[in-house]
Order: structure tokens, then sequence, then C-alpha cells
């Protein structure tokens, strides 16, 4: 059974606590009015949602289906199904294709890389077709990989039943779908997506601009990809990045194309002036550490394998509050990998992020005098309604005190203890500073004699003004 220590116990460690003495963040205004049926705003790193109207409405997507299509394409490139030199010969249904067009002729042989440029930059619908029909035969074979992806990327609300976006009844997505598509497509893959900011292309002597205007209008856009059908109106999904911080625009179902570049740009405006993304903790960092019951190393150290961020209102960073829930009890063998504690980030009542810290290093099973030794020391879990939790005495056990660094609070974390278990060695103490420096955690170590002593050392800290938390 996973039980957790609790009440003085509770392994619920306080990673910021300077809520209290930070001055309070700037609020976020409302969203600006864009006159759109649909929107969506998101960091692309972390997924944070930071504005949004119908965001789940199922609507038409007209050439933002495109982006699909790339999706498939590139995946055919990753897994080198194809090439960007091989050639595709054109058929007479691609050339037919209606809408916006590439002007392919009919039996000419054209370069994936061509095609690619062709649809991405351009538009073409007659591209899509070609390519749809070179990586799966035919284009209805070609939408069912299409959805297939989708599926996998979660995109749960959408439905797609051609390459290009052209109208077909029960062809549709939603801001929330597509704005999930983009992520994916940034994320795996950061060398392709760059076409998304080729402004301009030219074909069988035919140079055409990407109708995406904000590509001239801001330089921190580079993607990517507009869209427009009577029944769609129009539409675009807009990424740009500035310093460290990208932002994703999804924006439906808007009245023009000035009202679409107009009302992504405000989102985009909105987005960076009163959100930041912030790195958190970087990967094989060690977070903190977790005591191993019968391993050879009495402690793992515990970190993430992936560089983790968080995105809040600018301003808001120093009041965030972390904790972190630790089991009990871990017992050996521990691998590096595996999942141990949960840490979870709030701001006041709202959580932001819950994440697993995993061990960064195998712990094995240690040798049989580690494990009597363990056997003799380890606390011992009630499962009772209430939990309690009793250790067997004598035992090394540690204290941990955290409070503003300073060297009044060290030395009262000390005293605190010595009142009521004597003088400890200076090996018996241990401090760890704070990310930000503001902070410290004092751990004593010492020889328990009872519960009592233990009661009364946590009943003590805890009543002192200069301890914010004692564990």
């Amino acid at each position: 059974m996973f039980q957790r220590l609790t009440m003085l116990f509770a392994p619920l460690l306080v990673l910021f606590a300077s809520a209290a003495y930070a001055a309070a963040p700037m609020p976020a205004p409302a969203p600006p009015i864009i006159g759109a049926k649909s929107y969506l705003v998101v960091d692309s790193l972390t997924g944070r949602e930071l504005a949004s109207l119908n965001p789940d409405e199922a609507l038409a997507p007209a050439s933002l289906t495109k982006l699909m299509t790339t999706y498939v394409v590139f995946h055919a490139l990753k897994q080198e199904q194809i090439r960007l030199e091989d050639e595709v010969t054109i058929s007479e249904k691609a050339w037919r294709t209606e809408g916006s067009r590439m002007f392919v002729e009919v039996g000419s042989r054209v370069s994936i890389n061509d095609l690619l440029l062709g649809m991405i930059v351009q538009s073409g619908n007659d591209a899509s077709v070609a390519l749809a029909e070179h990586i799966a035969g035919t284009e209805s074979v070609f939408a069912e990989l299409m959805n297939q992806y989708a599926a996998s990327l979660s995109m749960h609300s959408s439905h797609f039943l051609n390459a290009t976006g052209l109208p077909a009844a029960g062809h549709t997505t939603t801001a929330r779908d597509l704005t999930t598509l983009a992520r994916a497509m940034i994320l795996e893959f950061p060398d392709y997506y760059a076409w998304h900011s080729v402004k301009e292309f030219t074909y069988n002597d035919i140079k055409q601009d990407n109708r995406n205007s904000l590509l001239w209008r801001d330089a921190s856009v580079d993607g990517l990809k507009t869209g427009h059908t009577d029944d769609a109106g129009y539409c675009l999904v807009a990424s740009a990045k500035r310093d460290n911080m990208r932002i994703i625009s999804t924006v439906l179902g808007t009245s023009s194309t000035r009202a679409r570049t107009d009302g992504s740009q405000a989102l985009l405006n909105y987005g960076f002036r009163f959100f930041e993304t912030r790195l958190l903790f970087k990967a094989g960092e060690e977070v903190t550490t977790a005591r191993i019951w019968k391993s050879a190393n009495e402690n793992s150290r515990l970190g993430v394998l992936e560089d983790l961020y968080i995105t809040v209102r600018r301003g808001a960073y120093d009041q965030l509050e972390s904790t972190l829930d630790i089991p009990a009890i871990i017992e050996a063998p521990v691998s590096a990998g595996q999942p141990v504690a949960e840490l979870t980030v709030r701001l006041g009542e709202e959580q932001l992020l819950s994440a697993p810290l995993r061990a960064l290093d195998d712990n094995p099973t240690g040798s049989v005098w580690q494990a009597a030794y363990a056997r003799q020391c380890q606390p011992l879990v009630r499962v009772s309604m209430s939990e309690q939790t009793g250790l067997e005495f004598p035992c090394d056990f540690p204290i941990k005190m955290m409070g503003r660094d300073t060297p009044e609070f060290r030395a009262t974390a000390r005293a605190l203890v010595e009142v009521r278990a004597g003088a400890v060695a200076d090996s018996a103490v241990q401090a760890a500073v704070s990310r930000n420096g503001r902070f410290v955690s004092v751990t004593v170590t010492i020889t328990a004699t009872s519960q009592q002593q233990l009661d009364d050392i946590y009943r003590d800290a805890s009543s002192h003004d200069d301890v914010l938390v004692a564990l």
C-alpha cells in the first residue's frame, strides 16, 4: 500500500516560499476582442493557455488542413519513405484540383522539395494532392493517415476527408487541435518548420507570396499557415518567438484577411506582454534527495530528465510555491528514470504544474548488513484511518527546517534541535540554499531517543517565527 508520512512528518517540501515577501503580480487584463468565431493562444513550450474563445468549437479549417498534410509528409521524410529529391508525376486529378494552385502541369515530374514549398508557401491544392497520392496512392487513403496522426496527437475533435481543406461535409477541426498540431510540428521538425517562414516561392515562372502577411509585419513571426473558404472564413495559425519564449495563436472564422492578421497580431502581443516562460529545473539537475531503504546508497538524487519550464503572468514568478510529495517508504532497487516523487507548483490557489521527479541514478539493493540496518531504523507505517506513523528507537533521524538564508536562522535551526537532543557535531548539520539564494534548508541529523523528543522538537520549530517549514 502506498503510504505517505503525514502531520509533522508530512513530506511537503516548500521549494519556493517567497509569496509572503514578493509584491503582487500585475494582473493580466482580458484578451483583445478580435471578431473571430474561435481562437486559442498558448505558450509553445509549456502548452499553457494564455487566452481563448470557443477553442473546442468544431469548424471548417480551410487550408489550415495543409498543416496536417505537411505533418504527414514530414513523418514520411523522417522515416525515409521518401526523399526531398524524389520526383512525383503529377496526375490529372492533382492538376485539376480547384482553388489556390502551384500551377504544376499534368504529367510533369516535380520534386518533393518543390511540392512542399508549393503547398506551404503558395498553399497549392494541386501540390497537396500530388504529395498525398505519392505517399498513399490516393488522396482518400492519405486522409486516413491524417486521421491516424491526429489520433496519435490526441486531436480528438478533428476529422479530415482530404489533403487540401476544400469544403467537405464532416471535414472539421478546432482551434485547440490545430494548436496541438502546430506545437508538434515545431517540436518534432524544427529544421523543416523553417519552411513556414519562406516569404515567396517561384515555380513555372510564377512567383507567389506567402499569404501570411505577419511574416512582413512582425520579424518575430516565423509561421505557420493561412486558410480561407466561404464556410471557414479567414483563418490563421501563427507562431512568433521573442527572446526565449514562443507563442502560438490560432484564429478561426474572421471576416477578412486584415481581420485575421490584425487579430493574430493582437493576440501574440497580448501573450508576450502579460506572460513569461521560465526554466524551473534543468535536465539532470538535482532537485532534492529521497531516502531509499535497503539500498546500496542511503539517498537517491531526484530531478527531471528534460528541462522543466513554467509559464506565468509577468511579475508572478517570485510568488510561486512548490511542494514535493514523497512516499514515506521507498525500498531499493531504484532505477534511473524511475518516478519517485511528485512536484506541484502553485500560484496562490491555482495549480500551474504537476510533474514527476525521477531518480537520476541507479540505486541497487544494498548488502545484507545495509538491509539489516534499514529494518532496525525504518519507519513503520501503520494503516489506519489517520495513517499514523511510528519509529523504532533509537534511530538516526534527519530534521529539516527552512527559512530565509541568514546566519541567524542557521544558528536558530541548530539551537532548536540541541535544546531537546543535546549538542550535535558540525558534521551532523547540512545546509542547502534555494535556487534564488533567498532561502536555506538546514538539516540536523540526531540520534532520536523517543517519539516525544521528536514531537517536542517539531513543536518548538513550528512555533518559531523564523521557521517557514519544519520536516
